[in-house]
């Protein structure tokens, strides 16, 4: 973003530009920049990953008078549609879908952790997807939009599901199954290829990994590092259910997921979840300690009980991007929640200062084993 005026901007290739480019590549929109890390086996590892890359951008963009952040959504931007990035299928992607490519201002963390085979990542699928709310909660950071505060924790979730493949990736027998499902979507002409399959999971299509994609992209790199965590236990705990099952696991409604991803993304941590076992609300807090809990065996296994134990009660304590984004902006303006998540992106921890700032945006309202890897993060937005 520019750092005068606080608007998310295309600028992308300039920064790609000043990047040593291997980790980092562009997106649909000239505003975005991807980040992928490396393979990682521990959380540590993967936080430290994440902590440098962020640091090698920020460095490039402040050359620039730039600077990044990850989240799923800045508070000020314009939607124009000359901004697509000059690659043939993103320019196929802006014909066919006008305005939600124009909108696609947005940005995601995704994460992927091995299976050893495209069945099993296609079985686990189906155990997994009713845990991806209280993750999406987690990982909350979008309240703004166009200047305006949404009423949504996550915001980027709502422009999401619009695509027309986005939301619950629903149950499927094996891989064949979820194959030919696929290929009957790429052949009825709405999408053009598998990479556009945008269902919240996802078995990889290079690699033999199952593709979490329903959470924000995190300002907080510990975030990032909690949401893995979970994440990969969740796989552990499915492929185990798997490898012992003599019949079905599932009972193949998942009709209610969609109504619960509402609900994650509408209040975050700071409201009610469809709680997966009950399906009934229940406050964020018992729905994320139950969580950890039932995922305890699965933490202790892949060796993050005790990191993970540690990053969900810090989360709990400090709330959502999406709260303290809210809250900086309250105390001063849009430009002090800009700089907020600016420097917890960059790893900094700032509270908000209580006295209002003298600059403002212009003419614009005051209300925007298992590998854990890849950070799809937020791009060009500034710092003071």
């Amino acid at each position: 973003m520019d750092v005068e005026s606080g608007h998310l901007v295309p600028r992308a290739h300039e920064l790609l530009g000043r990047t040593d480019r291997p980790g980092f590549t562009g997106e649909l929109q000239q505003s975005v920049v991807e980040s992928n890390s490396g393979v990682h086996d521990t959380l540590d590892g993967l936080w430290k990953d994440l902590a440098s890359s962020r640091r090698r951008l920020d460095t490039a963009a402040t050359a620039l008078g730039l600077a990044v952040v990850a989240a799923g959504t800045v508070p000020l931007a314009d939607v124009a549609s000359q901004h697509v990035t000059a690659d043939p299928r993103y320019r196929r992607m802006a014909d066919d879908y006008r305005r939600l490519s124009d909108e696609q201002l947005i940005c995601s963390a995704q994460i992927h952790v091995d299976v050893p085979d495209r069945d099993t990542a296609v079985r686990a699928m189906c155990l997994v997807s009713p845990w991806l709310p209280p993750l999406l909660a987690l990982s909350a950071s979008s309240p703004f939009w166009l200047g305006s505060d949404t009423g949504y924790a996550s915001w980027r979730s709502m422009l999401w599901q619009r695509w027309p493949t986005a939301g619950p990736a629903g149950c499927h027998r094996d891989a064949a199954d979820y194959d030919r499902s696929l290929a009957e979507l790429i052949r009825s002409g709405v999408i053009s290829d598998a990479g556009m399959i945008y269902h919240d999971i996802r078995p990889s299509a290079h690699q033999s990994t199952l593709e979490l994609r329903i959470c924000d992209a995190c300002p907080r790199v510990e975030t990032v590092a909690l949401v893995a965590g979970l994440f990969r236990a969740l796989v552990h705990q499915a492929r185990e259910r798997l490898e012992r099952a003599d019949g079905p696991l599932c009972d193949g409604r998942h009709d209610w997921l969609r109504a619960a991803t509402w609900r994650a993304a509408r209040s975050g941590l700071e409201g009610h979840l469809v709680d997966p076992v009950t399906r009934r609300a229940a406050p964020a807090p018992a729905v994320l300690t139950g969580m950890l809990a039932r995922l305890r065996p699965a933490l202790e296994a892949t060796g993050d009980w005790e990191s993970v134990h540690a990053l969900l009660e810090e989360a709990l304590a400090v709330g959502t991007a999406a709260h303290r984004l809210r809250r900086a902006t309250r105390t001063d303006d849009l430009l002090a929640g800009v700089d907020l998540m600016a420097a917890e992106t960059r790893g900094e921890r700032r509270t908000p200062r209580p006295a209002a700032r003298s600059r403002r945006p212009a003419a614009r309202p005051d209300t925007l084993g298992a590998h854990p890897h890849a950070d799809r993060s937020a791009a060009a937005t500034p710092s003071s």
